[in-house]
C-alpha cells in the first residue's frame, strides 16, 4: 500500500454506492517498525524454498491413495479381489461405514474435510495475528504440526493402516495450507518496510514523486518480493526432487522406499525454514482491544468488514471470485492427481520426474514473468489476467476425455505436457494471485484479509472437492468431474477479468484502514500520515 498525501489527490470515478471524497492514496507510514535487512528477508526466501509442494500435496497424496488402493477391490469381481492386478475392472472401492466408497471419492473426502478445517482456522486465528506479537505464532505452531506429521508418515507401512494414512494426510495438508497463507500474510508489511520502499516515502515526503509514480513503484516492490519468494519455492522443488533421486533410483525395490523420500523433503524443509524463526524481527500490530479475545475478534472483525463491504467492493468482489477460481483450480488440481497416480501406479519415481518438468518450467517462468512486468512496468492485474487463461483451459482439456481415449489425460504425453504448461502458467499465478491480495488489502489488517484469502485460496475447495466425489462416486468415471470445474473456473475468471478495479480498490482500502484505527478526517485525508509528514518538515 501507500501513504497520505497531505494534498488532495485527483478525484477517482466512485464505484457504485462507493464515495471516495479526496481519497488518500496511500497508508499512513509506521516508522517504528525495523527496516528489512539482508538476513531477515533471505531467511523469508528459504522458508519458502523449503516449504514446497512436493511433501504435503503430492507425496503424502500418492502415498495415502496408494494405501487406499491397496486395501480396496474391485467392485464388478467382489471383496477378495485387488484394484491393482491385470484383470481389475478399472474401477476400486473401500468399506466406507455401512457401505463402499470409491477410493478417489474417499480422496476427495479428505480434501474437503481438510478445506472446512482450514476455514475454521483461517476465520479465527488470522485477523488475531493482527494483534500484538500474536502473529509471530500462528506460522511456527503449523509449520512444526507439518513437520511432525510428516515424520510420522514412517510409519505407514502397510495396507491395513490407510486410515491412519488418511489422518496424518490431512494433518499435513490443513497444517501446510496454513503455513502458506500465514507466510504470505507476511509480505505486505515486509514490501512495507525495506530500504527502496522507505526510501520511496523519504521522495514522496519531499514532493519528488508523484502519488500515482509511488503507487505505481511500491507495487512492483511487492511484486518483487512475491516473484521472488515464489522462484525460491520452485528453486526448492528442484533441489527436493533431485535429492529424492538418490532414495529413489538406488532404493527402487524397496518397500518403505517411498518413507524414506517423505522423511528427507521434510528435512530439507527443516533446514531451511528454521532460519526464519530466527531471523525474522518484532513487527508487532495494536494492542488487542480490552475485553476482547484472541479467540473472538478474528470472527468479530470480519463480521464488521462484511457488514461494510460496500466500502470495499473490489475486495470482496476479488475474494468471492478468487473463491470460486481457486476452488476450481484446486480440485482441477486433484482431479489431475488422481488420473495421473492411476496411469503410474502411484510410482514416486514417475512423480519425481514429473515434478521436476514442472519445477524446472516454474522457475524459469516466475523470473520472465517477473522481468517481463518490471521491464515494461505492467500492472499486477494484467500479469494475472494472462494466467487465468490457462486455468481455464486445463480442465476444458480434461473435458475431451470423456468422450475420448485420445485425448483428455489419458496418455502419458499428456501428464507431460500438463506438468510443462502448469509450470509456465500456474507459478505465476499463485506469486500474482497474492500480489493482488496484497493491493486491495487494507493496510495493518493484512493478517485479517489474508485469512479471508486463504479462506478463498486453501478452504475455498469444500464445494469443489464435494461435488467431484458426488459426480465420480455416482458414474465410476473421474473424468465426468471436469465440466464442473471448467465452468467453475470460467466463471470466476470473468469475474475477475471484468468487475475488479485494482487502483480504486487500493485507495478504498486505505480508506477504510484509516477509518477503523481512527485516524480519518472529515476530508478523507489520513491524520497519522498529515501529523507524521508535519512533526518530519518541521
Amino acid at each position: 500500500m501507500s501513504y497520505c498525501d497531505t494534498q488532495p489527490v485527483p478525484t477517482v470515478d466512485p464505484a457504485p454506492e462507493l464515495v471516495l471524497p479526496d481519497v488518500p492514496a496511500i497508508a499512513p507510514p509506521s516508522y517504528n517498525e525495523p527496516i528489512v535487512t539482508r538476513k531477515e528477508l533471505w531467511s523469508y526466501y528459504l522458508y519458502y524454498n523449503g516449504d514446497n509442494v512436493r511433501p504435503p500435496s503430492c507425496y503424502s497424496l500418492t502415498l495415502f491413495q496408494s494405501l487406499v488402493t491397496a486395501a480396496g477391490y474391485d467392485p464388478v469381481r467382489g471383496p477378495r479381489s485387488s484394484c491393482l492386478d491385470a484383470a481389475a475392472s478399472g474401477k476400486c472401492v473401500v468399506p466406507w461405514g455401512s457401505g463402499t466408497k470409491a477410493v478417489s471419492s474417499v480422496v476427495l473426502v479428505a480434501n474437503g474435510a481438510s478445506f472446512a478445517i482450514m476455514t475454521m482456522i483461517f476465520t479465527t486465528i488470522g485477523s488475531a495475528a493482527d494483534y500484538g506479537t500474536f502473529g509471530r505464532w500462528p506460522l511456527f505452531v503449523m509449520t512444526l504440526i507439518c513437520w511432525t506429521a510428516q515424520f510420522a508418515s514412517m510409519s505407514l507401512t502397510s495396507a491395513s493402516r490407510w486410515r491412519l494414512a488418511m489422518a496424518l494426510y490431512m494433518i499435513s495438508f490443513v497444517s501446510y495450507g496454513a503455513t502458506l497463507v500465514f507466510y504470505a500474510a507476511i509480505f505486505p508489511r515486509l514490501a512495507r518496510n525495506t530500504r527502496h520502499s522507505r526510501d520511496l516515502r523519504e521522495k514522496f515526503d519531499g514532493g519528488e514523486i508523484s502519488v500515482e509514480v509511488y503507487e505505481r513503484e511500491e507495487s512492483l516492490e511487492k511484486n518483487r518480493i512475491s516473484n521472488i519468494s515464489t522462484t525460491h519455492s520452485n528453486i526448492g522443488y528442484i533441489v527436493t526432487l533431485a535429492l529424492n533421486l538418490s532414495l529413489l533410483l538406488p532404493l527402487r525395490g524397496n518397500p518403505k522406499v517411498n518413507n524414506y523420500v517423505l522423511v528427507l523433503t521434510n528435512g530439507y524443509w527443516v533446514l531451511t525454514g528454521i532460519w526464519w524463526f530466527i531471523y525474522q524481527q518484532p513487527r508487532p500490530g495494536p494492542k488487542l482491544p480490552k475485553g476482547e479475545s484472541y479467540l473472538t475478534i478474528g470472527w468479530k472483525q470480519i463480521w464488521v468488514a462484511l457488514k461494510q463491504y460496500k466500502k470495499l467492493p473490489y475486495t470482496f468482489t476479488y475474494l468471492f471470485a478468487f473463491f470460486l477460481l481457486a476452488d476450481g483450480l484446486n480440485t482441477t488440481g486433484t482431479l489431475v492427481a488422481i488420473c495421473q497416480n492411476d496411469k503410474f501406479t502411484f510410482s514416486f519415481l514417475q512423480n519425481t520426474y514429473l515434478g521436476l518438468a514442472q519445477a524446472v518450467t516454474s522457475t524459469a517462468s516466475t523470473l520472465g514473468f517477473w522481468y517481463i512486468q518490471r521491464y515494461w512496468k505492467i500492472s499486477t492485474k494484467k500479469m494475472f489476467v494472462v494466467t487465468n487463461v490457462v486455468t481455464v483451459l486445463i480442465p476444458l482439456w480434461g473435458m475431451i476425455g470423456i468422450w475420448t481415449p485420445k485425448f483428455g489425460f489419458h496418455n502419458v504425453w499428456e501428464f507431460w505436457a500438463y506438468n510443462v504448461v502448469f509450470g509456465l502458467f500456474q507459478a505465476p499465478y499463485y506469486a500474482f494471485s497474492q500480489t493482488m491480495m496484497a493491493e486491495l488489502s487494507p493496510p495493518g489488517f493484512d493478517n485479517m484479509f489474508f485469512g479471508l484469502f486463504g479462506l478463498s485460496n486453501r478452504a475455498s475447495s469444500m464445494i469443489g472437492p464435494n461435488v467431484i466425489q458426488a459426480i465420480i462416486n455416482k458414474s465410476g468415471n473421474n473424468w465426468d468431474g471436469f465440466p464442473f470445474l471448467f465452468a467453475l473456473c470460467l466463471s470466476a475468471s470473468l469475474l475477475i477479468w471484468f468487475t475488479v478495479d485494482v487502483q480504486k480498490g487500493r485507495r478504498a482500502a486505505v480508506q477504510w484502514a484509516a477509518e477503523q484505527r481512527g485516524t480519518i478526517n472529515a476530508n478523507g485525508t489520513d491524520r497519522e500520515s498529515v501529523e507524521t509528514r508535519s512533526s518530519r518538515k518541521t
